[in-house]
């Protein structure tokens, strides 16, 4: 109560000092409420008598109250693709994509590749088109490739050859009953656990797809201030720390169109793989002069409401803690506007394994890939 009518006090003297008015915001947007148990979609009204079995479970997952993760459940082999086994087997078809994926986003030396990376970042953008304001429309729904977004909005352009690739597995297995918003989220959860050192995020499919472009202006910028990205989040029920974790993906980044004067960049040192270098680099002041930090980043790894979060992510023990964070966050993130969740099917047994030996990390990186793939942001 207290802190709410600190914050109206300010609002209410606005007029009366110069500079009141951008205090008074500051204050507004640290009052964001934490909406990172809400349920979402079709689970926010429906009873527990109601759920599905995945309706149920994805209810636990989304409340903190099953893993996010499961290195276990896998097939020990697939039927052909257009036999009646894989027909009467929801999942089959997504093992043998999720198989393909896996192939084109690996290099020589087993690390991820351009594609993987963009295949991050169009998980992201594809779900992150929604908002609690904003009502139904936009989300997990695969209109940045259906709707175009990717040719006509810039901040989409850098990934134009991942969703060129993405369109061309859409036409091959669409007749098997394969969603864009699907094939998106999957080669998200795909290549980050191609990734060595990747978690292996419980996935689901049965997404519907929408041609409409969903609402604009609901991404971050990299020069976003730690208010305006808490605020932008939590607007999706994504929280502080949450955020904190899903921003680790620039571990695999390497950034292209926010400097182009420096395209290839990477984020940290290990662009290849899926390690905690990222958090302890953007803090580290004497970090290897060719990484790109986004301002972003540092306003985060900075600001008192998410610098122990940042913390606790850092090398050497941050590994660990930062695979659960990251994989609770993007199942989150993955059925942002989905509004048929008691609905979907779990399809993790479709992902890869985790390859059993983790290539060790690779020298300091010039800026651009070995491996002839596009570079994007992540």
């Amino acid at each position: 109560m207290k802190s709410l009518l600190l914050c109206y006090a300010a609002i209410s003297v606005v007029q009366a000092f110069p500079g009141m008015a951008d205090l008074a915001k500051n204050l507004a947007a640290r009052q964001q409420p934490d909406n990172s148990s809400q349920l979402l979609g079709d689970l926010v009204d429906k009873p527990d008598s109601s759920l599905s079995p995945t309706g149920s479970l994805i209810k636990k997952l989304l409340t903190g109250a099953e893993n996010p993760e499961d290195f276990t459940t896998s097939y020990t082999s697939v039927p052909d693709i257009r036999s009646a086994a894989c027909k009467a087997d929801t999942c089959c078809v997504w093992k043998h994509i999720a198989d393909e994926m896996k192939s084109k986003m690996v290099t020589r030396d087993g690390q991820c590749n351009g594609l993987a990376r963009s295949c991050v970042r169009m998980g992201f953008h594809d779900a992150a088109t929604w908002s609690l304001k904003t009502g139904p429309g936009g989300g997990a729904d695969g209109s940045l490739v259906l709707a175009r977004e990717c040719y006509d909005r810039s901040v989409n352009r850098a990934m134009i050859p991942a969703c060129i690739q993405m369109q061309m597995w859409y036409d091959r297995y669409r007749r098997y009953g394969v969603s864009m918003a699907d094939l998106i989220q999957m080669g998200a959860t795909v290549a980050t656990v191609t990734c060595p050192l990747g978690p292996r995020i419980r996935s689901f499919v049965g997404r519907k797809d929408s041609n409409k472009p969903s609402p604009d202006n609901l991404l971050p910028s990299p020069f976003d201030s730690a208010d305006s990205l808490i605020s932008l989040f939590a607007d999706k029920t994504i929280s502080a720390g949450q955020l904190v974790a899903l921003v680790g993906a620039h571990t695999t980044s390497r950034q292209v169109t926010t400097d182009p004067r420096r395209a290839g960049a990477p984020q940290d040192t290990t662009p290849g793989v899926w390690d905690v270098a990222f958090y302890g680099e953007t803090l580290d002041p004497k970090a290897p002069r060719n990484l790109f930090k986004f301002q972003s980043d540092i306003n985060l790894s900075k600001d008192p409401r998410t610098s122990a979060t940042w913390q606790r992510f850092v090398a050497p023990r941050g590994q660990g803690p930062w695979n659960g964070a990251f994989s609770n966050a993007y199942i989150r993130m993955s059925l942002l506007g989905v509004y048929n969740i008691n609905d979907l099917t779990e399809c993790t047994k479709a992902l890869p394994k985790p390859p059993q030996n983790p290539p060790p990390p690779p020298p300091p990186p010039t800026g651009f890939s070995s491996d002839g793939t596009s570079l994007t942001d992540v």
